[in-house]
């Protein structure tokens, strides 16, 4: 049975997403490293690697990619605030957080 919202309305499916979030690190075949988020880092890793119309375009031309640090957050707006931390962080303080 097809149950009908009101405006507004969030659906219980989405009431309780405890997802996780990840914020992850790549490192590029031409030892660059991309930052980004997703809720499954193998799918994102493998898509980066293989999927042309999945992977970001930074990482489409540096390949192979590999997995070089990932960080498990409680929600996507952290993830993405951290995200943008680490993506500010120069490459020493980057390394130092795998190293």
């Amino acid at each position: 049975m097809l149950s009908l919202l009101t405006p507004g309305q969030i659906p219980e499916s989405n009431m309780a997403n405890d997802s996780p979030w990840y914020v992850y690190i790549l490192k590029c075949a031409d030892n660059t490293f991309y930052t980004g988020i997703t809720i499954d880092v193998d799918r994102r890793l493998q898509e980066h690697n293989t999927d042309n119309k999945l992977a970001a375009k930074y990482t489409r031309v540096r390949r192979p990619v590999t997995l070089a640090y990932q960080e498990k957050l409680t929600s996507r707006s952290r993830a993405a605030r951290r995200e943008s931390e680490i993506k500010k962080l120069p490459r020493h303080k980057k390394l130092a957080l795998f190293a």
